[in-house]
């Protein structure tokens, strides 16, 4: 075996041995499932800050930014980076519902506001969500192991997934906190020898420039991005799950730090993808860019790849622990043995079904790739879900508004999806707004918002017409 075929598995052994070395062996219910420390004190605002930050650091956005930067110079950049005030519209709201309504977890809001079907319905949602985090970062992962479908890279899937559920089965949400703190450190560190490298010859160079069609195309991107993020962060239990774990005003400061550090990773990362701009490289950035250096440089992006896709699947694991064992049934106590047990059976079922996407390879050169990239809930298929936590204020809004929010704004994503994938014309060129790829997306995001945020009020409104008046007394 060469040492260019050993040298990532001795990554992925050094990586193994000191994740596993600080993880809990054991912990009580209310450490599985709400990270509390031996003492049973909430944890810190800065291990919630790192932990909320590497989980939304994971291997595909790591690469997507790349990929984005490549494609559309700085302003590419730059709308990735906007996806990462999620954090400020996600902290602001659960600020609100908990300090407002004394809300426990975004289920206990969903069962009290708008019904216990409509709570099932949010959770089925992001459940699709957790399913997809799965494959989707143990592929990116096991891709620096060997190509898709070759034993190296099979082997490095079972590997990554084997240990990965070792340490969260165990652990739970207090092993994925202490995981993720070691994580975003080594993260830093490892993003810090990357740009040492890249820098000096990309600031002989400059920034690419791009031609003013790209240049509007990536402006177009980043509207995009500005309009997704009011429901984008609503339907990934991987960061709302954090938002509970500690005092209303601590959670609100990890919140904000975690969207510093998590957008400022994302946004100096995707200096690989203009570097390899500069330098005319080809094929995908966050693999050409280490390809063009050498093993040491794969070495590397292979660690930070395995740091970042790590934490997101331990976070995923947790999550949907979480999600079976209590919020299906809106427990909020805090935490039971046979919780923890339901929630350890939920992680090891996840881990299995969650990797099946992978075996859409055998389906075909075109199938496969359609196959999982149509699994993914986009933006634009949970666009509802703004209203649905933005306008809840509103007093009347109840489960009328939450249905004709929630089925238009997921009709109009799955409708999208069939239009991309089946190259079938489903939404009239005359919606798209900007220009270039993302014109029509942001059309559709844009009058698809204003859609389903009026179905929200119009239901508010009808409520209130139909809700009884009170007779006045004598």
């Amino acid at each position: 075996m060469s040492l260019e075929t050993l040298a990532p598995w001795l990554v992925l052994l050094a990586y193994a041995v000191v994740t596993w070395f600080i993880t809990p062996k054991k912990v009580s219910s209310p450490q599985f499932f709400n990270g509390a420390s031996d003492s049973g004190h909430a944890p810190g605002i800065i291990l919630v800050a790192l932990s909320a930050a590497i989980t939304w650091v994971f291997a595909k956005s790591i690469a997507n930014a790349a990929d984005l930067a490549y494609a559309f110079g700085l302003a590419g950049s730059i709308g990735y980076t906007i996806y990462y005030l999620s954090f400020g519209v996600a902290g602001l709201a659960i600020y609100w519902l908990r300090t407002r309504g004394g809300y426990i977890s975004l289920t206990h809001f969903l069962v009290d506001k708008y019904g216990a079907l409509c709570a099932r319905i949010f959770l089925l949602t992001i459940a699709f969500r957790l399913f997809n985090e799965v494959w989707s970062n143990t592929k990116v992962m096991a891709l620096y192991f060997g190509a898709e479908g070759s034993g190296s890279y099979w082997l490095a899937a079972f590997a990554i997934t084997a240990f990965t559920v070792s340490y969260a089965w165990s652990g739970g949400m207090r092993a994925s906190l202490l995981t993720d703190r070691l994580q975003t450190i080594l993260a830093l560190v490892l993003l810090g020898v990357v740009l040492a490298v890249l820098l000096p010859n990309l600031s002989m160079k400059g920034i690419p420039s791009t031609p003013p069609a790209i240049h509007q195309a990536g402006l177009t991107f980043c509207l995009l991005a500005l309009v997704q993020v009011l429901s984008y962060p609503f339907h990934d239990p991987v960061m709302t799950d954090r938002g509970f774990l500690n005092k209303p005003r601590d959670m609100l400061k990890s919140f904000v730090l975690a969207g510093i550090i998590s957008g400022g990773f994302i946004f100096l990362f995707s200096f690989v993808g203009l570097y390899a701009r500069a330098e005319g490289l080809t094929g995908s950035p966050s693999v050409a860019v280490p390809a063009a250096f050498g093993l040491v440089m794969m070495l590397v992006f292979n660690g930070i790849m395995l740091l970042s896709g790590g934490s997101t699947i331990d976070s995923t694991f947790t999550s949907v622990a979480k999600l079976a064992a209590k919020d299906w049934r809106n427990e909020t106590d805090e935490g039971s043995y046979s919780q923890l047990q339901t929630g350890r059976n939920a992680i090891l079922a996840i881990a299995i079904l969650g990797n099946l996407p992978l075996l859409t390879i055998y389906l075909g050169d075109k199938v496969g790739p359609a196959v999982i990239a149509a699994t993914t809930i986009s933006g634009t298929m949970v666009m509802g879900l703004a209203p649905i936590f933005l306008l809840s204020w509103i007093r009347p809004a109840g489960r009328l508004s939450f249905h004709l929010a929630f089925w238009p704004g997921l009709g109009i994503g799955i409708l999208r999806t069939i239009e991309t994938f089946a190259k079938v014309e489903v939404f009239p060129k005359a919606l798209m707004l900007g220009s270039g790829k993302y014109a029509l997306d942001l059309g559709v995001n844009v009058w698809g918002l204003i859609f389903c945020t009026a179905g929200y009020l119009v239901g508010a409104a009808l409520a209130a017409r139909m809700a009884p008046r009170a007779v006045p007394a004598g």
